[in-house]
């Protein structure tokens, strides 16, 4: 058979268990595909001979085709893998973004991209670019920062060692991220006997490192002397299904546990140990007991600088335990490491801990601080009559009807703030912010990507206008595969988080509205015009009664909808921590300068990572 031909029937030979379930299912279940001369001949003939045994899907876009894959992976907890394929040059050159999303997020995406010609004969070929000095380079060679794997396969062969390598980094806890394969078009045209052992079915669980036990130990040793203990709960905790452990170890030595944004749902908002969302996007009650906490268990988070404030938000002699799978990870900012599954970890961690507890006050400050981040955001989210809808009022309005198996998503942009504290978590594993990579342009792809994902459960995608602008051809996928979303678009004009961060450093408002672009005619767009050409239901609303009511009719409805309303660009929820970012240090403006000085003393309260 044809290289094409062997790796499809590989992909399909790959099987997987989910948790909970007695059989097994396809660990590749679909690929993402846009075909050109670089793939269709020989990889495109494959896949149309695979049939249902491997579905091909139709891209409009080739990074929101692989922002799908990654929005799958997220949603399946990274159990099940989607593939992308593109042709040569352009096409595979727009993965790249996709790619660097899935790296940041440590999420398995499998990218498959044309190449040129192993033989040469026929170079420079069409979207090849050429490098002088080096014949071997192409652009594909650009996704080597981006991925955890790359490999290019210039001999048929070389797939017996490729694929069960590609597979093995998709399913590694510590080394999960996007994998890379380019196949150059002779290559994949040409013949080769393979080995039938190559596609005996073969059926992969994923892995449950244990810690070892000496790093149990001073773990513990360290925990038991804490007054003040807090655990931030990260993605981690999602992907290896340690929810209800979370829970079990919290409740039984009564320490708070607060989310970072990949953590969020991993428990209930209403929780009594929950104490809300961490960091710059979090709220004041996370942040406080994160600055009064003397030992941190920081589980399957990579304590990336909106968690941390930049370094800010903990004490300097606080301790850190860290429990990651990767050792990378688990080793930052002095942290006693534990290398392992968080669900091990934390099981095994607890009897260790013997009948330790909390101090009462420090839980009852927990619960009180809680309580009081509920009261704002509750008062926040209350629609004002008259006003233009603030984004609270906005995720207030379908928080208080969302249903335990609604799932929430979104990315860039003022969203991810918002959601973070006016998305109170009722049902697990109920929200994605892709905010490790912070791409404008994931929320609809994304979207489309979870609905395949979970078709049962109602995907909710708030996406602003400037996000929505630069990518939303997926909502045409969603109608075109039959997979209903539900897209609220808040239009403030712009991009109105980054001209509110402007501002706030001191500068003037620049390019960042549309009011404050360079334009000859300052023209809005219409929305939900726009995706009812695309074969959505679509409608304009002005007020958050009317945002309700539209809501319950998307829920009903059998194809994506679109809602649009205007939204406050100068409103937004209060109650994060510091971030650093560069203000200039001379500067013509007494404002910048006064945002520098309020930076420099800032950085004084950062901890100091060695």
């Amino acid at each position: 058979m044809t290289t094409a031909q062997a790796l499809v029937r590989f992909l399909i030979a790959q099987r997987t268990v989910l948790p909970g379930d007695d059989g097994d299912v396809a660990l590749f279940p679909g690929v993402f595909a846009i075909f050109g001369h670089g793939n269709v001949t020989s990889l495109g003939h494959a896949l149309q001979q695979a049939g249902d045994a491997l579905p091909t899907w139709r891209g409009q876009n080739e990074q929101g085709m692989a922002l799908a894959a990654v929005g799958y992976a997220k949603a399946k907890r990274r159990r099940q893998i989607m593939v992308a394929s593109t042709s040569i040059g352009p096409g595979a050159l727009n993965m790249v973004t996709a790619a660097g999303v899935a790296h940041a997020n440590r999420l398995p995406v499998l990218l498959l991209a044309g190449d040129t010609f192993v033989s040469r004969i026929p170079d420079p070929v069409l979207q090849q670019v050429e490098h002088f000095g080096d014949p071997t380079i192409t652009v594909n060679d650009a996704f080597k920062p981006v991925v955890r794997y790359w490999d290019r396969i210039v001999a048929p062969e070389q797939l017996l060692q490729s694929l069960p390598h590609a597979v093995d980094v998709l399913l590694d806890p510590a080394d999960c991220g996007p994998a890379f394969i380019a196949l150059p078009q002779d290559v994949q045209a040409e013949a080769f006997d393979f080995p039938a052992r190559l596609f005996d079915p073969v059926i992969h669980t994923i892995a449950r490192p244990r810690a070892d036990r000496a790093q149990l130990d001073r773990a513990a040793a360290l925990l038991r002397t804490a007054e003040r203990p807090l655990l931030i709960a990260g993605g981690g905790v999602h992907y290896s299904a340690a929810q209800a452990e979370l829970a079990r170890f919290a409740e039984r030595h009564g320490i708070p546990v607060v989310e970072t944004m990949a953590g969020k749902a991993c428990l209930l908002a209403a929780h009594p140990l929950n104490a809300g969302p961490v960091g710059v996007t979090g709220c004041a009650a996370a942040n406080a007991l994160a600055a009064a906490a003397d030992v941190v268990v920081a589980a399957g988070t990579r304590l990336q600088d909106f968690t941390t404030g930049s370094w800010t938000v903990f004490a300097e002699d606080s301790a850190f335990i860290g429990v990651n799978t990767a050792s990378f990870d688990a080793i930052k900012h002095r942290s006693v490491a534990v290398v392992g599954d968080a669900l091990e970890v934390l099981a095994e961690l607890a009897p260790r801990l013997g009948r330790y507890g909390a101090r009462a006050d420090w839980t009852a400050r927990s619960a009180r601080e809680a309580a009081s981040y509920h009261a704002y955001i509750d008062r926040i989210a209350a629609p004002i009559e008259g006003a233009v809808p603030t984004y609270a009022q906005v995720i207030g309005a379908i928080d208080r009807v969302a249903l335990p198996t609604d799932y929430a998503l979104t990315a860039a942009g003022g969203f991810p703030g918002e959601l973070n504290n006016g998305w109170r978590a009722k049902g697990l594993d109920s929200y994605d912010c892709e905010y490790g990579f912070s791409c404008m342009g994931y929320e609809i792809s994304g979207a489309w990507g979870a609905k395949m994902a979970m078709p049962d459960r109602e995907v909710i995608a708030f996406v602003g206008d400037g996000s929505y602008m630069m990518m939303n051809s997926d909502v045409y996928s969603s109608v075109l595969s039959g997979h209903k979303l539900i897209v609220i678009v808040c239009d403030n004009g712009g991009f109105a988080v980054i001209n509110r961060l402007q501002v706030n450093q001191g500068g003037v408002p620049f390019n960042n509205q549309l009011q404050d672009s360079r334009h000859a005619e300052l023209v809005r767009v219409d929305f939900a015009a726009h995706a009812a050409s695309m074969g959505c239901i679509s409608e304009t609303v002005s007020t958050i009664v009317e945002l309700s009511a539209a809501f319950e009719r998307a829920r009903v409805a059998e194809r994506t909808t679109v809602i649009v309303l205007q939204t406050d660009p100068d409103v937004w929820t209060e109650g994060g921590a510091f971030w650093e970012v560069g203000v200039p240090e001379v500067s013509d403006r007494p404002e910048v300068m006064a945002a520098k000085g309020a930076m420099q003393a800032g950085k004084a309260n950062q901890r100091i990572g060695v």
